[in-house]
C-alpha cells in the first residue's frame, strides 16, 4: 500500500500569494523610492552599476539583455552614468563599431557602498530565518526566478530543458532512499498521525525495490537538489497483468506549486504507457490538490474503503488510468 501525496494549495491561492509576496518584497527592498541601496541613483542604475561591476567590458547590447531593457533605454541609461563619471566606454578591438562599458574608480567605489548596503540588508533579514528555512528560500526563488525569466519578452531562450527538468534524475542516487523516507514520514506525521511504523514500511519497501533495479519495466525519478532528493516518483509493476503501481510520490513542502510534482508524473506516466496497458495508484480521501493532478492526467477513482493499518482511521482511495493506446480492455 503506498499512499501517494503532494502538499499544496489552490493554483488561484498560489497565484495570490506570490503577488502579494512580490508586492511586498519591491516595498522592502526598496523599488518605490527614486534612488536605492543608499545610493542617489535609480533603481535600474543601480542594477546597471552592478552588472558592469560583475562584468567588465560588458557590451550594451549584452546589459539591455541582463536588465530587460530595450536599446534606447539602456543607452541612455549608459549615457547619464558616463555623464555623471561613473563608467567608461572602450571601443571593442575585435569590432571597431561597437564599446565596451568599465567602472571607473568612482564607479567601482559607488558600487562597494551599494554592495555593503544590500549585504547588511539581507544578513539582517536573513538572521530572522532557520538555516533550513534560508535554504528553502534560495531554493523557491532561483526556481521563480528561473519561470519568470522564461515568459519575458525580452529574454532570449537558449535550447535545453528548464531548471526543473535539470534537476530530474531518473533511477537510483545514493541517500535517496532515506530522504525520500523522510519525506513520506514528516508529511503523513502532521497530516494523519502515522509514526514509526509507516517510516519503517516505506524504507523497507523502497529499499527492497531499489535493489530490484535496473529491471525492464521499473524505475524512480527524483528531483535532486545539492545531492538531497526533495520528491520522487516510481513506477513500479506486473508485466504479466500489463499493470503498473505508481508508488511514492511525493514532494517536499518547499517545492509548492513550482509544476516538479507534474513534470515528475509526466515522466512515469510516459514510462508507464510504454510499457503496460493500465497504471494505479493508492492515496488518502481529503488531498484534493493531489486528486486533481491525478483526475488531470486521466486517473479515475475505483475503489475506496477504510483503512486502520496505520495508527489512525482514514479512506484509502484507489486511482487508476487506462493507457491511451491500449484500446479497449
Amino acid at each position: 500500500m503506498d499512499l501517494i501525496d503532494i502538499p499544496s494549495q489552490s493554483r488561484d491561492k498560489t497565484i495570490q500569494d506570490l503577488r502579494e509576496f512580490s508586492r511586498k518584497l519591491v516595498r522592502e527592498l526598496g523599488f518605490m523610492r527614486t534612488s536605492l541601496a543608499g545610493s542617489d541613483l535609480a533603481p535600474s542604475a543601480v542594477h546597471a552599476i552592478i552588472e558592469i561591476g560583475l562584468q567588465p567590458g560588458i557590451q550594451a547590447r549584452d546589459l539591455a539583455a541582463i536588465l530587460r531593457l530595450d536599446k534606447s533605454n539602456t543607452s541612455r541609461q549608459v549615457a547619464r552614468l558616463e555623464s555623471a563619471g561613473l563608467l567608461a566606454r572602450e571601443t571593442d578591438s575585435a569590432d571597431a563599431r561597437s564599446s565596451r562599458l568599465y567602472l571607473s574608480d568612482a564607479g567601482r567605489e559607488l558600487r562597494a557602498r551599494i554592495d555593503r548596503f544590500a549585504t547588511d540588508q539581507v544578513s539582517r533579514a536573513l538572521r530572522q530565518l532557520a538555516p533550513a528555512d534560508q535554504e528553502s528560500l534560495i531554493r523557491f526563488l532561483s526556481l521563480y526566478a528561473d519561470a519568470l525569466s522564461k515568459e519575458n519578452p525580452n529574454t532570449v531562450q537558449a535550447g535545453g530543458s528548464g531548471g526543473i527538468e535539470r534537476q530530474i534524475q531518473e533511477g537510483y542516487a545514493p541517500g535517496c532512499i532515506g530522504d525520500v523516507a523522510s519525506l513520506h514520514a514528516r508529511y503523513y506525521a502532521q497530516a494523519s498521525g502515522f509514526g514509526v511504523y509507516f517510516e519503517r514500511k516505506v524504507a523497507t519497501e523502497l529499499s527492497e525495490f531499489a535493489e530490484s533495479l535496473p529491471e525492464a519495466g521499473k524505475n524512480v525519478w527524483l528531483y535532486l537538489d545539492g545531492g538531497r532528493a526533495l520528491a520522487s516518483i516510481v513506477i513500479d509493476g506486473d508485466p504479466a497483468a500489463r499493470q503498473a503501481h505508481l508508488r511514492w510520490f511525493i514532494v517536499d513542502e518547499s517545492l509548492r506549486g513550482m509544476g516538479v510534482g507534474r513534470a515528475l508524473l509526466e515522466r512515469a506516466l510516459a514510462f508507464a504507457d510504454a510499457h503496460y496497458d493500465e497504471t494505479y495508484l493508492w492515496t488518502f480521501k481529503g488531498l484534493d490538490a493531489a486528486r486533481h493532478l491525478y483526475e488531470s492526467a486521466g486517473f479515475v477513482l475505483t475503489d475506496e474503503s477504510e483503512g486502520r493499518q496505520w495508527g489512525s482511521k482514514v479512506t484509502e482511495q484507489r486511482f487508476a488510468r487506462r493507457n491511451p493506446g491500449a484500446g479497449p480492455r
